[in-house]
């Protein structure tokens, strides 16, 4: 590993600006109103570029290239799916779920069903999906750090922790909007100059080295004599008679030296063995990838399977969007319904556009660092790209860039994460006091952290879908028919919940196992949300039209507030009585200066 100061010059300043953003912007966070929900003042385009900010996280910005190189055309679904989910959450969800003045999802399922014990377990549920959500943003920090500076994986997991937990502590939802938009744009430019700049040099000169076009049929292969380092146990095929050097562990015996590796089987090989590789040999791949090119470039290749998994992708991310805790906290930050529609139009713009330079980056590593494929650590691709393709001050500054964009990443994801899961800690689980809000900060931050550094990692894309899966399987049929259909009942979303995310956490714990036993899951361990989705949707209606008596007296009046129209005046903030008006704290806590200057703006 080559030492760029570049990058880490890029990373320090993204972490300094990052800190003072938050510093400044907490310094007008005094009441809960601002810790919560920003005193639900947060205009459109602002928000919108918050929620994108924190939307595009290490699954966004390493991930989908990663999985790109690796998998081809059926990982173009994460971000279509990443996208679309938008899309949903617009028509469905956003208006009514600002028009009910909740301060948290567990305070919206409660206000819809007047139900304490369904609130504790939705507070349960949504600790759990932040966390699992925030361990790949972490480990994706300690991925980026560890290639660029000869640092242990856990510096870069500590960094984001230390420095997210501060912005966090200091001014909670008020302090990180700031934060969150100006990262968005500033992951915008670390992948759109890059990845413009590197097509220019594959369009004219093609960079070092004779990369196979895409178009050839066979696997790509090594343009120079390449030394790859295995540094996790890795199981890889080859698609022809290979000859290579390997010094390690090879099929459970000692290897040091020439060997030969058949097409037929599959070789398994030991961390920390050295492969030797010489110019013109087809590069072996991870035992789940696709080999050849003419498979990568051909959606569903591996067969029934794979549109399984792609279906169950697709489900997936459509509907987790709408459950994901540190998503749906942003639109209670809105004035109002017309708002937080306005905001999810801004997004799915701000989205398209980012995810076209991820996808073109994938495609780029698959010709120019193969050697990836080999070691199973395709997330680092966007950060070994550049240099590949520009040896040299140019790649190591364009690799800086790349770098500090997706520190950027981590940051700005794992800041609405804390503060959505803190909020409700803060709120269900503590009296709901800005000094509760911070020390529920500090006790959440440490468990993501925890689980970074001691659970191994794998491919961010695919264990970011976890989250979305099981956000889709307990939130979303709560949400769905919460909003839209009246005879649901306590009972039933409970059952829907429990079968819903119960399913999901079995098919995690299977698959973990597996992953120490050999791989004997079936596909919809890793991608269960076609299963579990299905399923989850079935009870809760199931459930609901046999308990009638777990639907609230006033469903009548809680549907109208959820679907009248703004100018009505039906809409109300709930939690008055605890955290006192929005506006009373406001005139007791902003300078006279400020009075007036409240109207939301787009």
């Amino acid at each position: 590993m080559q030492l760029n100061p570049w990058a880490m010059a890029g990373i320090v300043l993204v972490a300094v600006l990052t800190f003072y953003l938050g510093h400044r912007s907490s310094r007008s966070a005094v009441s809960t109103h601002d810790f919560l929900v920003a005193r639900r003042t947060v205009r459109s385009r602002r928000n919108a570029a918050a929620i994108s900010g924190e939307y595009l996280s290490a699954a966004s910005f390493m991930g989908v290239a990663g999985i790109v190189l690796k998998d081809g055309a059926d990982a173009l679904w994460f971000p279509i799916g990443f996208t679309a989910g938008y899309l949903a959450l617009m028509l469905f969800v956003a208006a009514p779920l600002r028009r009910s003045g909740a301060y948290t999802l567990p305070d919206f399922v409660e206000m819809r069903l007047g139900s304490t014990m369904l609130r504790r377990f939705s507070t349960a549920f949504v600790v759990f999906i932040g966390i699992l959500y925030m361990v790949p943003q972490l480990q994706g920090a300690g991925l980026t750090l560890t290639t660029i500076l000869p640092v242990p994986v856990w510096a870069g997991a500590l960094l984001v922790t230390f420095v997210v937990g501060f912005n966090v502590i200091a001014g909670g939802m008020r302090a990180i909007t700031v934060v969150q938009a100006f990262q968005y744009w500033l992951k915008l430019f670390a992948i759109a100059v890059p990845a413009f700049i590197l097509c220019i040099v594959f369009l004219g000169s093609g960079g070092p080295g004779s990369a196979r076009p895409l178009g050839q049929p066979a696997p790509p292969t090594f343009t120079e004599n390449t030394t790859v380092t295995v540094q996790t146990d890795v199981t890889l095929k080859v698609t022809t008679v290979t000859v290579l050097e390997a010094y390690g562990q090879v099929e459970g015996a000692r290897a040091n030296g020439f060997a030969v590796w058949a097409p037929e089987a599959a070789h398994k090989v030991a961390k920390g063995t050295t492969l030797k590789f010489t110019a013109g040999t087809p590069v072996p791949v991870v035992s789940e990838a696709p080999a050849s090119n003419s498979d990568w470039l051909r959606p569903g290749s591996g067969g029934l399977t794979d549109l399984l998994q792609v279906y169950s992708l697709i489900l997936a991310t459509f509907l987790g969007t709408m459950g994901l805790p540190h998503v749906l906290v942003r639109f209670y930050t809105n004035p109002d319904g017309k708002a937080a529609r306005r905001t999810t139009v801004h997004v799915l713009l701000l989205l398209g556009l980012f995810y076209l330079f991820p996808t073109l980056l994938g495609a780029l590593s698959r010709m120019y660092v193969p050697e990836l494929l080999v070691t199973g650590k395709t997330d680092a691709a966007i950060l070994l790209l550049p240099s590949a393709v520009l040896p040299g001050l140019w790649g190591q500054i364009l690799g800086a860039v790349t770098a500090a964009g997706a520190f950027a990443a981590f940051l700005s994801s794992s800041s609405g994460l804390l503060v959505s899961v803190a909020g409700v800690v803060s709120t269900d689980v503590l009296p709901g006091r800005v000094r509760d809000f911070r020390v529920a900060t500090a006790i959440v931050a440490i468990v993501p952290f925890a689980l970074a550094v001691l659970l191994p990692s794998e491919d961010l894309s695919l264990s970011v879908g976890m989250s979305f899966a099981l956000a889709a399987s307990t939130f979303s049929p709560l949400l769905l028919l919460g909003v839209w259909w009246r005879k649901l009942s306590w009972p039933g979303a409970l059952a829907g919940m429990l079968v819903g995310g119960g399913l999901v956490l079995t098919a995690l714990v299977v698959n973990i196992v597996s992953k120490y036993t050999g791989g004997w899951a079936p596909w919809f361990s890793s991608q269960p949300a076609l299963i579990t989705v299905p399923a989850a949707f079935l009870t809760t209606y199931v459930v609901s039209r046999a308990t009638g008596y777990g639907r609230p007296d006033d469903v009548h009046g809680v549907m109208l507030r959820l679907h009248a129209p703004d100018p009505l005046g039906f809409m109300r903030d709930r939690a008055v009585a605890r955290f006192g008006q929005a506006e009373e704290k406001t005139e007791k806590t902003e300078k006279p200066r400020s009075t007036g200057k409240g109207r939301h703006r787009k």
